[in-house]
């Protein structure tokens, strides 16, 4: 952390934009960054009231946000940070009212000071926010909204998901919040977001969830909810409320044109069902302990799809399985093609790993998947660990004349060849020795890769390959070729001419 306001290192290249985290803010900010800005065009009120749980709201948000401000809180952390020992100046010096604040002398070891945002989910004094707003926190000190500084205590956190759960004694009763049920939030409804803005204090904004579903790269578990609630750095770890004052998600990220940090109304949150099923582990375990089935899994185009028999990509294809894992002992192999699990539709290779994220260790877990283009089902006892990530494949341009049907020129394997590439002696197939520039396979196959099997068929020569291949294209179908990498496989398919 620094004295100055903290961004997660998290950025995606969205044109210009980039994506920064709502950070927290430092304790201590330059005036010019405090410099009014004229005020925004007013935000469209609710017409009429709305019965919210035991909140009405009426032609504005005040009733709501009341009701929701003690709930919400201000959190703070210290830091020792080093700068490198720089000598002090001596006790004589004028300068050395200043050692303290430039970090000198002592190891050259400073305070710093941050904030972040945070909601009380219990009256046993439990609080969510954000990893990154207390990673590598000496001292978490969380501020309600009447003033007080209440100590706390990391009970958990997961650096995956960038959520954090803390603990403090009251002498009072807290204010808690419930939970809500994020997967019937939809887009256009109205949400209100609460936290700590440029440290601030407490501070309301309201819009509308924009989108569902984001992937904004964050990792494997990426779901978020969109809004365009304003979300300034500090905002990190609060909550985003529905109209009945329930958490429908953990305000985590924005896109934000430059280094500053402010809004342009495109934040991100965790929904809450997900984020749920985290912190209830963290209060469990002080850990996340999150189901995994012991694979790899990479994502479907539409040349993989149709190779599967499938009109169009979806589900995730499987690249390798843990020998003595889950997957491999409830029979999946690699090169099948998951389709659902607990009869939930995998449309993206992500969709497999969120939906094994939220499910608890132990569980039995029903998958449908494609093997040698007819469908099969397996159940799957999850086992702890965690999911791998999904790898994104760029799809080449076609061209023209090419000397066979792939544009590949194959080559067996021979003993030479075991040799210098490290091919082990139970590795059948052949090797990529040329693409042509007219192939589909071009920018998909390196050169030098081993291919073991061409459409679901294993091959040891030349021959056999582009005899697949033919049968493939016979049958109106893209080639699925298995290829072979240091013990991991992977598949690609290729469109024959």
């Amino acid at each position: 952390m620094s004295a100055k306001p903290q961004m997660r290192s998290l950025l995606i290249k969205v044109g210009i934009p980039v994506l920064a985290v709502a950070a927290i803010a430092g304790a201590f900010f330059a005036p010019a960054l405090l410099k009014v800005e004229a005020p925004p065009h007013a935000i469209a009120q609710p017409s009429g009231p709305v019965a919210a749980g035991s909140i009405t709201i009426g032609e504005d948000f005040s009733a709501l946000a009341k009701s929701l401000m003690p709930s919400v809180v201000n959190i703070a952390t210290r830091q020792t940070v080093s700068r490198g020992g720089l000598p002090a100046f001596g006790p004589n010096s004028p300068l050395n009212e200043f050692n303290d604040l430039l970090g000198r002398g002592q190891g050259g070891a400073r305070r710093q000071s941050s904030l972040g945002s945070g909601f009380i989910i219990d009256a046993e004094g439990h609080v969510v926010t954000n990893n990154h707003v207390i990673e590598g926190a000496d001292e978490i000190d969380i501020i309600l909204s009447d003033g007080s500084v209440l100590a706390a205590k990391l009970i958990g956190a997961d650096e995956e998901v960038d959520l954090a759960l803390l603990k403090v004694e009251s002498r009072t009763p807290l204010t808690p919040v419930p939970w809500g049920n994020s997967d019937v939030a939809d887009v256009g409804q109205w949400v209100v977001a609460i936290g700590n803005p440029f440290g601030l204090g407490g501070t309301v904004t309201a819009g509308i969830i924009s989108a569902r579903a984001r992937d904004i790269g964050a990792g494997s578990y990426d779901d978020f909810i969109q809004t365009d609630a304003a979300i300034n750095k500090g905002n990190s770890g609060g909550p985003l409320f529905n109209l009945r004052g329930e958490v429908i998600g953990v305000n985590t990220a924005i896109i934000s044109p430059g280094e500053a940090g402010g809004s342009v109304g495109v934040g991100f949150s965790v929904p809450a069902n997900f984020a749920k099923v985290v912190i209830d582990q963290l209060r469990q375990y002080g850990e996340t302990r999150r189901g995994t089935m012991g694979l790899v899994a990479r994502p479907v185009d539409q040349a993989i799809a149709e190779a599967y028999g499938l009109a169009s990509p979806q589900g995730a294809i499987i690249t390798s399985v843990t020998a003595d894992g889950a997957a491999a002992k409830a029979g999946l192999q690699s090169g099948d093609l998951i389709t659902a699990l607990n009869n939930q539709q995998i449309k993206e290779s992500r969709d497999l790993f969120r939906i094994m994220g939220v499910t608890q260790v132990g569980t039995d877990i029903s998958v449908r998947y494609l093997r040698n283009g007819k469908q099969a089902t397996a159940t799957v006892k999850l086992a702890a660990g965690s999911a791998s990530g999904a790898a994104k494949e760029e799809k080449p341009d076609v061209a023209a004349e090419l000397s066979n049907l792939l544009g590949i020129k194959f080559k067996s394997i021979e003993d030479a060849d075991r040799r210098r590439r490290n091919i082990p002696a139970s590795v059948r197939g052949v090797i990529v020795q040329s693409v042509e520039g007219g192939s589909d396979a071009l920018g998909k196959i390196p050169v030098g890769s081993v291919v073991t099997e061409v459409h679901f068929q294993p091959v040891s020569s030349p021959e056999q390959a582009i005899a697949a291949a033919e049968a493939a294209k016979a049958a109106g179908k893209p080639v699925l070729l298995q290829l072979w990498s240091e013990d991991e496989v992977f598949y690609v398919a290729v469109r024959a001419r």
